[in-house]
This record gives structure tokens, C-alpha cells and sequence, in this order.
């Protein structure tokens, strides 16, 4: 079933829709959407490797479009969108232990989310529930998610072949390689705060 996924994800790449559905997850995926834009970025810079600096241009804006959503989200719905989705990722309960600190720090917070496998829509929503000062909130993302994307992507674009031939040996590995990390994400936002 992996590699039939991964087939197909492959095959996406090619289609003339590739790079709506890149931008789409990646804007969701900031927040609400549990699963990162990586999924398609990866097999779409392996595809195609000189677009590899286009990908991760569609993957940053898009994801920090996005978190400006996640932000409206807790800024304004909080209670009615915010809480849920909070609650879906066992963060529900860290609101009141940490909004004053979060306004101190937070924007440290954002970038380690925007970087890492941490769930970056929790701390987006968090920014704006708290009112996390939104210049600092969207130059962390910025930089964050750039720093991400084009990282990622300039490692496929550059080694796209080998990389391939290692995915594909190794798929199953990887594949729980990052359900481990993506899952530890989880975990972390549920239990440290």
C-alpha cells in the first residue's frame, strides 16, 4: 500500500495540477491540516529537480498564507474553531498556562514549529488567541517555513537522483521514520504544554 502511495504521489508530480495541490496542502496544513506539505514537495523536487527553487517558493507562501489563517483563527474564532482544533491536538489545556509567557517568547515558538515536525498550526492559532505580535509572528513564519522548504528542496534538487534510489530502498524505514517524528510532534504539544 506505501509504494502504491508513493506511486502515485510520484505520479502527481507530473500532472498539470501538482503545483495547485502543493500550494492547497501547504496552506491548510498551517492551519488545520494534519498532514505537512512535505508529502508532495518531496516526490514533486524528485521529479523534477530544477524546479526545486519554484516548489519551495509555492511551499513557503502558501504555508504562510496560511498560517495567517490560523492566526485569524485564533484571533477571532477562537472559542467557536480555535478550541476544537486545539483539542484535537491534546493543546487545549495549555491556553491559560502559558499566554503571557507565549507573548514574551512566542515568536521563538513559531520558528522551532516552522522549521521542525512540531504541529505548526497549534502555534499558529495560539498566536493569535494570545495576540503574539503579528510583524514578529509573520517574519518567524517567514523565515521559519523558508527556511524549511528551500532546505529540503535544495537537498532534492541537488542529490535528486541518489535521494530517489535511497526513498525508494528504504521507504518503509523512512515512512516510519517520519510518522515517529511526525507523531513525537504530537505527542510533545499534547503533553509539554
Amino acid at each position: 500500500m506505501l509504494r502504491r502511495l508513493y506511486d502515485w504521489t510520484m505520479s502527481l508530480a507530473a500532472t498539470r495540477h501538482a503545483e495547485k495541490a502543493l500550494f492547497g496542502v501547504s496552506f491548510v496544513e498551517s492551519s488545520f491540516f494534519p498532514i505537512p506539505p512535505d508529502v508532495l514537495l518531496i516526490p514533486m523536487v524528485i521529479a523534477k529537480p530544477t524546479h526545486w527553487i519554484r516548489l519551495a517558493l509555492i511551499c513557503t507562501v502558501a504555508s504562510v498564507l496560511g498560517a495567517f489563517l490560523g492566526y485569524a483563527i485564533g484571533m477571532f474564532l477562537y472559542e467557536l474553531i480555535g478550541k476544537p482544533i486545539l483539542a484535537l491536538y491534546g493543546a487545549e489545556n495549555s491556553f491559560n498556562q502559558i499566554a503571557e509567557w507565549y507573548n514574551t517568547w512566542g515568536g521563538w515558538g513559531v520558528l522551532f514549529a516552522a522549521i521542525t515536525p512540531f504541529p505548526y498550526k497549534v502555534l499558529t492559532i495560539f498566536s493569535g488567541a494570545t495576540g503574539l505580535n503579528f510583524f514578529v509572528f509573520t517574519v518567524v513564519s517567514i523565515i521559519g517555513r523558508a527556511a524549511r522548504f528551500f532546505f529540503v528542496a535544495w537537498l532534492l534538487g541537488r542529490y535528486g537522483e541518489p535521494i530517489r534510489v535511497f526513498i525508494e530502498k528504504y521507504l518503509g524505514l523512512l515512512f516510519t521514520l517520519f510518522m515517529v517524528l511526525l507523531l513525537g510532534g504530537f505527542y510533545l504539544v499534547k503533553f509539554a504544554f
